[in-house]
């Protein structure tokens, strides 16, 4: 079976993508991984809920952890190199994307503004964004710091003679 990716080529052929092709999968692979990443945060905030009038910590939580891991994912991914092409769809687009709720992270800012604390609703709200990029910038620094100490102790050293 094939799927038609574009038009007609100069001598009227379509150009068609085969089962193997990874083009053919992406989108099944990012509604599986959006499935694991929304279960794990469903997961969590089940465990650890916040009341309408109180921070929203669990989703605070999950947005700033996810972050993290999207900056270890895509230095992996863009700098390490090497990985299947579907890693990035299922576990960037797919799994952090289902974990992570930056729509959730609205309504709730919405809720507390709505609940009389605005200055609670200005905080979340600021606060989310600050805490993400830095959650994000850390995870890359992290990725790439672990990537260069492995290629220190991987690279080849001198030999040690003893000179008597």
């Amino acid at each position: 079976m094939t799927v038609r990716l574009g038009a007609a080529g100069p001598h009227g052929r379509i150009a068609r993508a085969s089962l193997r092709s990874p083009v053919r999968w992406v989108l099944p692979v990012i509604a599986a991984g959006g499935m694991l990443g929304a279960s794990a945060r469903f997961a969590l905030d089940l465990t650890w809920p916040s009341g309408s009038d109180a921070l929203p910590w669990s989703t605070l939580g999950i947005n700033v952890t996810g972050s993290l891991l999207i900056g270890v994912l895509m230095v992996n991914v863009t700098e390490v190199g090497g990985v299947h092409p579907l890693v990035r769809p299922f576990l960037g687009v797919g799994v952090l994307g289902g974990y992570t709720t930056f729509s959730t992270y609205t309504v709730q800012t919405d809720a507390l503004l709505r609940a009389g604390h605005p200055e609670l609703a200005l905080a979340y709200f600021f606060g989310t964004v600050a805490a993400t990029l830095v959650a994000v910038s850390l995870g890359v620094v992290a990725a790439r710091t672990f990537l260069r100490a492995r290629q220190w102790r991987a690279r080849p050293r001198p030999e040690h003679r003893d000179a008597r």
